[in-house]
């Protein structure tokens, strides 16, 4: 059977590793080099579903292997026994057997990835701290969109009254956002965050809640007087540009393991739609696209499902792909393993490419399972409890292997179950210390969402590639998103000309540290003197440091000296 779908056709085209580096981060692409198959990047740990924080554990710092073990290998496995016969699909153009097609063997190369999973080189040799590690997902290029539409609104709605929007305000604007999302005050009002009495001081000590609603006010990503031609091809021009760039620059960062997860998220906000393909073990998000729904006049989408997966997995090879029912046909999986690609997931009953026959209850006792196959594809029919019974099907496995547990679960839904929540684990995670404001414009709330996103998915590279730091931790990410918001909105507090009203806002001006220009060393403000530019040249000679002296770490100046 043919499908009718043109697997090339996408919103936007991905670019190679060396266009997007170019042009994303002006960065040289020789720097770029092709990652080792020997190179040793650990694995995270499995996601703890019951903790609100995603963990990795240093009990398990071997690399994960590069191929998919076939259910085959598995241990303690039984064969479900079946009777010899051929069905025929409900639409007669499949024909399937009640006995596998293929013996027990090697991996075909669908099941063998050639990428070291984990954070590329490129990361590797690019995250020093936790603010580079956040600033690799919203680069220079996006945050230079974001100031020159902002600043565009900002003298359209404010006239003269406008002071103009810098790099230093994005950032402490983004670092209150993180801040307001470690603080779970997702549901709170912002004017209660600036409250004296029962707010947080750090934020009067970054801006003045005016400046804050100001800046939410006219934060822009698009040039709103070209906006209307634009969206009448592209219902995402307003933020188009800005989710492009970001989404491009997702898979440079972060090689996924062997399984990859596809599935939606459901932003709530006028039911934005994201489709997302993110790796099954650490929910490190390596795909995403905005569903727009069709334009005006357009027909409706056949085989969406289809559509969204196969762009959703360009790039990958060699990996499996888990997805629920919506995606799941025996026509997707056999467009995946012309890329090298295998599928696992839930297929709908009403499926025309299924026989009848494995739809059947009658006589059927629990945890029983009927088996069929055809060169590309395995499907089993579980029955977890009387007249119930849960379609799985399969390009990864060739045989009807049981597992030894009571229930007798088929190793597909095993497999199944253990792959099948990544993107549903993002969900959670990024939903737990959540930046979303309330606000009624969409842009806005996409923002955010990449906002979420980016911190995780920050913390996902810090994590692996600092395996120690504040190991054995339950509120590691809380401590990452903590120190990532603090170093954000540091610099706005150092420069703010008139001090906060508050003692306790005050207190933190006062006391947060600043570094020396020249031997980068933090000095704290209560010990730092001025010096004009002739007294500079006088200890020019005595000390590295000119501008700015800490009377504790230079007391020699005042004493010996009696500067």
């Amino acid at each position: 059977m043919s499908c009718d779908f043109n697997t090339t056709k996408m919103s936007s085209r991905r670019l190679t590793a060396e266009e997007a580096l170019s042009q994303l981060f002006n960065w040289d692409s020789n720097d770029e080099e092709d990652v080792s198959e020997t190179e040793d990047f650990s694995e995270a740990e499995d996601n703890v579903t019951d903790d609100p924080d995603y963990q990795f554990s240093d009990e398990d710092s071997k690399e994960e292997s590069s191929v998919i073990a076939s259910s085959s290998e598995n241990q303690g496995m039984q064969q479900s026994s079946s009777t010899e016969g051929a069905w025929t699909s409900k639409d007669g153009k499949i024909k399937w057997s009640t006995s596998p097609h293929r013996s027990r063997g090697r991996l075909s190369s669908a099941n063998v990835i050639k990428m070291t999973p984990g954070p590329t080189r490129f990361a590797v040799t690019r995250v020093d701290n936790i603010h580079s590690a956040f600033h690799l997902f919203i680069p220079s290029p996006i945050e230079k969109i974001i100031l020159d539409m902002t600043n565009l609104e900002g003298r359209r709605v404010f006239q003269q009254k406008w002071k103009p929007m810098d790099l230093t305000d994005l950032h402490a604007y983004i670092g209150i956002l993180v801040l307001a999302g470690v603080y779970r005050s997702k549901g709170e009002a912002t004017a209660s965050l600036w409250n004296e009495e029962k707010g947080r001081p750090i934020f009067r000590a970054t801006m003045s809640l005016e400046t804050f609603h100001k800046i939410s006010r006219v934060i822009r990503f698009d040039n709103r007087e070209t906006r209307a031609s634009r969206c009448e091809r592209d219902k995402l021009a307003a933020i188009r540009d800005v989710w492009d760039k970001w989404v491009e620059i997702l898979p440079l960062l972060y090689n996924p393991g062997p399984h990859v997860t596809v599935d939606e998220r459901l932003v709530p906000f006028r039911g934005i739609k994201i489709w997302a393909a993110c790796d099954a073990k650490s929910s490190y998000a390596w795909n995403m696209q905005v569903y727009t729904g069709k334009l005006p006049g357009e027909a409706s989408e056949k085989n969406q499902g289809m559509r969204v997966v196969l762009q959703m997995s360009e790039g990958l090879q060699g990996h499996n792909i888990t997805c629920d029912n919506f995606f799941t046909s025996y026509w997707l999986g056999d467009e995946l393993q012309k890329r090298k690609l295998t599928m696992l997931g839930t297929i709908r009953k009403n499926k025309p490419e299924l026989p009848s026959e494995i739809l059947k209850m009658q006589g059927r006792p629990p945890h029983s399972s009927k088996f069929v196959f055809t060169e590309k594809a395995t499907v089993v029919s579980y029955c977890p409890k009387k007249n119930k019974n849960v379609l799985v099907m399969s390009t990864m496995h060739t045989d009807a292997s049981l597992s030894t547990r009571e229930d007798k679960k088929p190793q597909m839904i095993l497999d199944y179950n253990s792959t099948k929540g990544g993107v549903d684990n993002l969900d959670k995670v990024t939903a737990t210390y959540s930046c979303q404001r309330k606000i009624a414009r969409w842009p806005l709330v996409i923002f955010y969402n990449i906002v979420d996103v980016s911190a995780y998915s920050a913390f996902v590279l810090w994590t692996e590639i600092n395996q120690h730091w504040n190991v054995g931790k339950l509120y590691r990410r809380r401590l990452f998103l903590e120190e990532l918001g603090k170093s954000l909105v540091t610099p706005e507090i150092q420069r703010r000309a008139r001090p906060a009203r508050s003692p306790a806002a005050a207190a933190i001006i006062e006391n947060v540290s600043t570094v020396c220009e020249k031997c980068k060393k933090c000095i704290c403000r209560k010990h730092t003197v001025t010096l004009c530019p002739s007294f500079t040249a006088v200890l020019q000679v005595l000390t590295p440091c000119m501008q700015l002296s800490c009377l504790h770490r230079h007391n020699y100046l005042l004493g010996q000296n009696n500067l």
